[in-house]
């Protein structure tokens, strides 16, 4: 058995560079270009136990195309394809999956590595994939109860100063202040306004809205937003059900108004808002529409929803 950290179990072997090798083989030098620049790419992907005890990674096909366009947009040449970087997530769990016969976290991850220093250095790309045991990142009472969150004092990213359809590590140095900053104040998480004062998302999540007429909202794609795959799943459920969602812009106070508020994204998975800022949203317990995306979403990575089975890839 694999010792476990404070994520949870975790793998007995990483993926890296081609080849699975032993989780504390997984080394990189100090002068690794990513360490000191932030120059990097990453996925967070997320694999369930089914309902009949099978294990399936939700949506692989789509988290692997992400972190290639990723790279691409960043200028970092990954040195595998499409398929091979797919392979390499699926036959990581194969490996161990009696270690993950519950569900795992994969972290899928690419980046400059060691060599030449300084800015306009272009050294050849690291690329690995590594997984553990992680649970339900904003806490179990979270998923059920909901969560408090802040309107945080650091800005989303504008368009122009960082490439926001890239999940790019150096970018999440504003996502970790806004976090802190949030956490220690007392809540569980932050919420990002965009440069023109329009909420963007959370610190490592979207966010969705369902205001007192009904109406579901989530800020645009045209917004300094990740184009977050939880995000569209859910976009998926709500306008399958035949509810219309509207991608626009709001502000902070339509949240400290509106009737629902939830966070979407692979690690946070759907969880709800209880408070905004000291402002308790509605009745302060998660609605109909949040615990109706939360059922939804849950019986579709369990393989329990047959329309949705080809985000399912099976170990």
């Amino acid at each position: 058995m694999s010792s476990t950290s404070s994520s949870g179990v975790r793998a007995e072997q990483i993926w890296l560079d081609g080849r699975l090798m032993k989780w504390d083989e997984g080394h990189v030098h100090l002068m690794t270009h990513a360490l000191h620049y932030g120059l990097g790419v990453f996925e967070g992907i997320r694999a369930y136990k089914t309902h009949d005890g099978r294990l399936a990674v939700f949506r692989l096909r789509e988290h692997v195309r992400r972190l290639l366009d990723s790279a691409h947009i960043i200028m970092l040449k990954i040195p595998y394809t499409e398929d091979e970087l797919f392979d390499a997530c699926v036959n990581l769990l194969r490996a161990q999956k009696d270690l993950f016969a519950n569900g795992a976290y994969l972290r899928p991850v690419a980046f400059m590595g060691d060599g030449a220093m300084g800015l306009g250095a272009v050294n050849p790309t690291r690329t690995a994939v590594t997984a553990w045991d992680w649970g339900a990142y904003l806490g179990d009472k979270g998923i059920k109860e909901g969560i408090r969150a802040k309107v945080s004092s650091y800005t989303r990213m504008h368009v122009n100063v960082n490439m926001v359809r890239g999940k790019i590590t150096g970018q999440y140095v504003n996502s970790i202040l806004a976090k802190r900053e949030a956490v220690l104040a007392g809540y569980d998480e932050a919420i990002l306004l965009d440069i023109s004062g329009f909420v963007a998302e959370a610190s490592g999540e979207n966010i969705f809205q369902v205001n007192k007429k009904g109406i579901i909202k989530t800020p645009p794609l045209s917004g300094p937003i990740l184009d977050g795959i939880t995000r569209d799943t859910v976009l998926h459920i709500l306008r399958d059900s035949g509810r219309t969602v509207e991608e626009v812009t709001f502000t902070r106070d339509a949240l400290y108004i509106t009737n629902e508020i939830f966070l979407c994204g692979t690690a946070a998975e759907i969880t709800p808002v209880r408070e905004v800022d000291n402002r308790q949203v509605a009745d302060g317990k998660p609605g109909p529409i949040t615990r109706y995306v939360q059922d939804m979403y849950f019986r579709i990575v369990r393989g329990q929803e047959p329309r949705y089975a080809d985000w399912l890839t099976y170990i």
